[in-house]
C-alpha cells in the first residue's frame, strides 16, 4: 500500500508568493516552487528540493504515495497531486501538494497490470491489446493499491475483458464506469507484398506523361523555314 516511511520524507520551506521572477529565483537557489492546500488549512507557498519530489513520482506507488511533508518543525500527510516540467530540458517547474487526512477516503486513479499470458496469443496466434492502463478507485489513503492485476490467462478472440473483471477489494471502490473495456485479442496484420506480375500491371496502366512543348507556335514555322504570320496589328500599320 501506498503509506509513507521514513523514506517517504519532504522538507519544504515557506517563501512569499510573487512573480514568475520569485519562482525564477527560488530555481536559480536549487529549489522548485511548490504549494500545499486541503485538510481545512490555508494555502500555504514553498520550496521543495527537487531531488525528493522525484524520488518519490519514481518510486513503486508514483504520486499515489502518502509521503510525510516536514514544514517548519512539524509533519504532515500529504500527497503529489500535480506537477509540471520544463519541457526540452525536464526540469521540475512547479509541484502542487495535498494534506492528507488518513481516516478520510480520496478518489486517485491506479494503474493497471495484466499478468498472465493470454490464450489468444498462446495458442491463437494473436497480439494482446490493453485498451485502458489505469482504473480511478476512491479508499483510504492507508488502503491505496500499487496497482490493480487483470488475468489474462483465459482471454482469447471474441472475449473482452472489462472493469468489473477486476480482483473485487473489500477497501477499494472502483469508480470507473465497469463496463469500460481493459482488454482483448487482435488478430496481426500481415503487410500485402505485391508479386512482380502486379508490378509489371501498375506500370503498364499507367498513363504516359505529357510531351513537355518546349517552343510555341511561331518559333515551330521559323524552324520549319515558314514566315510566321503577320499579326493583326501589323497588316494595319502597313495598309496605313
Amino acid at each position: 500500500m501506498a503509506t509513507a516511511t521514513e523514506e517517504n520524507i519532504l522538507e519544504a520551506q515557506t517563501r512569499t508568493p510573487g512573480t514568475k521572477n520569485d519562482a525564477r529565483r527560488v530555481r536559480r537557489q536549487g529549489k522548485v516552487p511548490a504549494v500545499v492546500y486541503g485538510a481545512g488549512q490555508p494555502t500555504v507557498t514553498l520550496s521543495v528540493d527537487p531531488r525528493q519530489v522525484a524520488r518519490i513520482l519514481h518510486s513503486e506507488t508514483g504520486h499515489n504515495t502518502v509521503f510525510d511533508l516536514a514544514l517548519n518543525g512539524e509533519r504532515t500527510k500529504a500527497m503529489i497531486v500535480d506537477w509540471q516540467y520544463e519541457p526540452i530540458k525536464g526540469a521540475l517547474l512547479h509541484i502542487d501538494l495535498k494534506r492528507i487526512a488518513m481516516d478520510v477516503k480520496l478518489t486517485v486513479s491506479v494503474p493497471i497490470e495484466l499478468v498472465g499470458e493470454a490464450a489468444g496469443v498462446k495458442q491463437q496466434g494473436g497480439i494482446l491489446e490493453q485498451i485502458l492502463r489505469e482504473v480511478e478507485v476512491e479508499c483510504l489513503p492507508g488502503d491505496i493499491p500499487n496497482m490493480v492485476e487483470l488475468n489474462v490467462s483465459d482471454l482469447v478472440f471474441g472475449m473482452v475483458l472489462r472493469v468489473s473483471d477486476l480482483l473485487k477489494n473489500d477497501k477499494v471502490r472502483y469508480l470507473t464506469d465497469p463496463e469500460q473495456p481493459i482488454a482483448h485479442i487482435i488478430s496481426v496484420k500481415e503487410e500485402e507484398v505485391p508479386t512482380p506480375e502486379a508490378v509489371a500491371g501498375e506500370a503498364a496502366a499507367a498513363p504516359a506523361e505529357p510531351e513537355v512543348i518546349k517552343k510555341g507556335k511561331q518559333e515551330a514555322e521559323e524552324e520549319a523555314g515558314e514566315p510566321a504570320a503577320d499579326k493583326p496589328e501589323r497588316k494595319e500599320k502597313e495598309k496605313k
